[in-house]
């Protein structure tokens, strides 16, 4: 994005916006868990109903010229996910206590939050944020991509009028009309918490606000098919995961390292999932097609159909294919095909012999991008599994699952519903998790006195402790 100089009149509206906002905040901090959760509910249908999703999602596919208008709307299960986890949680008075312990945790709201609205989710992410920040008594201003600034600001509008419906204040939620560095810099700096879900810049951008902030990290989901996996079954989730919403999602399957035991098996299932395997000729345009000489990934090939990036990279592929598969030509910095690819393509590897192999096939593909996002691993062999979750640099670890339609929550895991994921200190974030309702809250704790629980010091110190070591004779305290 260009440097823009901030001028007075937006300035004057920023302020206004949070004027209004710290007001709301005011109101809405004392509200009832029955009306948090009355106006959550509201919200949720107003924006997530299938008629009007529909028509939001397909709207920002077209604003962003990014993204498939079916696979789109097939992320409206989170909304339901998240609606799920929220209403099943206290976020008023006494939300947790632990009797043994003698704490009491009461639930306080953030205040008000700056949300920015990443390109991929203009419409899911505000429904989402929106959910989570009333439960929890917040105030949120959502800050749109560029791209994308109708669809947010439409779907911020139609959970506003969703508000006024049944007499709540609007204002709870806002959301601001011009957008670019300087003026996200801005409405930043007028908050209290930040929810920054998108690309390294923005998580770059939220941390050097000065303000506390939950942020995303970047993917390269990579998944592990060993020997004992299904390959039709491994396929199959791999193409869902793949083609949800043309590859534009940072949990979409990027790098597939197969058993050399199950490998033939494994492409002929891929291929028979709608997978066309590029010939290295092919490879080579695709590369130029994705990458710019200095290494950007180039944006007319993000979150593509298959036959558009293929179009674009100089050949034609047949209209049934619905993901590309490339073979690795290495892995590392200078192997593009390593990294994220953001589209309707995936890098197939092959390991030789040993699991382990695998898993160091999966360590250098961390160190060239997605270190702690997410992987998976299709096997069922418990200490397979065991041995990737300890070795790999990552928050989550799908167990034969799609990735892209898994790791964010889903109605058949216990992950927590989310549309934006911690990924730990490895990707530049504080939390290694979902962000969920907890990270919308302050909490209180109460402490009552319990029993003494102090164990005796040859305990504590085990086999270093020695009695006869004492302090010299001085004034005793007595507690």
């Amino acid at each position: 994005m260009a440097k823009h100089e901030v001028t007075p009149e937006q300035l004057a509206k920023l302020d206004e916006i949070f004027a209004k906002a710290r007001a709301a905040e005011k109101q809405i901090e004392n509200y009832t868990q029955e009306q948090v959760d009355r106006m959550v509910r509201c919200v949720a249908w107003a924006a997530g109903n299938p008629k009007t999703f529909q028509e939001i999602c397909w709207m920002g596919v077209d604003e962003a010229g990014a993204g498939d208008r079916n696979g789109r709307y097939g992320k409206r299960h989170k909304i339901l996910g998240v609606l799920r986890d929220a209403l099943r949680q206290k976020s008023v008075g006494a939300i947790e206590t632990i009797p043994e312990k003698g704490i009491t945790r009461y639930g306080k709201p953030a205040g008000v939050i700056t949300s920015l609205i990443p390109m991929t989710n203009p419409e899911l992410t505000p429904i989402v944020t929106a959910i989570y920040a009333l439960k929890a008594r917040d105030v949120v201003v959502f800050s749109p991509h560029p791209r994308t600034v109708k669809t947010t600001n439409k779907v911020v509008q139609i959970m506003r009028d969703a508000l006024a419906s049944i007499g709540e204040n609007p204002d709870f939620l806002q959301c601001v009309s011009e957008v670019n560095m300087e003026l996200v810099a801005e409405t930043m700096k007028r908050c209290d918490l930040i929810m920054a879900t998108g690309g390294p810049a923005m998580t770059k951008a939220a941390h050097s606000s000065g303000k506390p902030a939950y942020c995303s990290g970047a993917g390269n989901a990579t998944m592990i098919y060993d020997e004992t996996a299904i390959p039709a079954e491994a396929a199959r989730n791999t193409r869902i995961s793949k083609t949800s919403d043309f590859g534009s999602g940072c949990s979409a399957d990027g790098n597939i390292i197969i058993s050399d035991a199950i490998y033939d098996e494994t492409v002929k299932a891929l291929i028979a999932e709608g997978g066309y395997l590029a010939t290295d000729e092919e490879r080579a345009l695709l590369k130029k097609a994705m990458w710019d000489e200095e290494g950007h990934r180039i944006v007319a090939t993000v979150a593509v159909s298959p036959q558009e990036l293929c179009r674009k990279a100089g050949f034609e592929i047949p209209a049934d294919r619905k993901f590309v598969m490339v073979n690795s030509e290495g892995i590392g910095k200078e192997f593009k095909f390593s990294g994220e690819k953001l589209t309707t393509l995936l890098t197939i590897y092959k390991y030789e012999g040993e699991f382990e192999n695998a898993l160091k096939m999966m360590d250098e593909i961390y160190k060239v991008g997605g270190r702690g996002h997410s992987c998976g691993i299709y096997s069922f062999d418990e200490e397979h599994i065991q041995r990737l979750a300890l070795r790999a640099p990552v928050t989550r670890v799908m167990v034969r699952q799609p990735q892209s339609k898994a790791n964010a929550g889903s109605a058949e895991n216990g992950m927590p519903m989310t549309s934006s994921m911690g990924c730990g200190t490895w990707g530049g974030n504080q939390v290694s998790e979902n962000i969920a309702l907890k990270h919308y809250m302050n909490s209180t704790w109460v402490a009552r006195p319990i029993m003494k629980d102090q164990p005796s010091e040859d305990v504590l110190f085990g086999e270093f402790f020695d009695g006869a070591v004492t302090r010299e004779q001085g004034e005793v305290i007595k507690f």
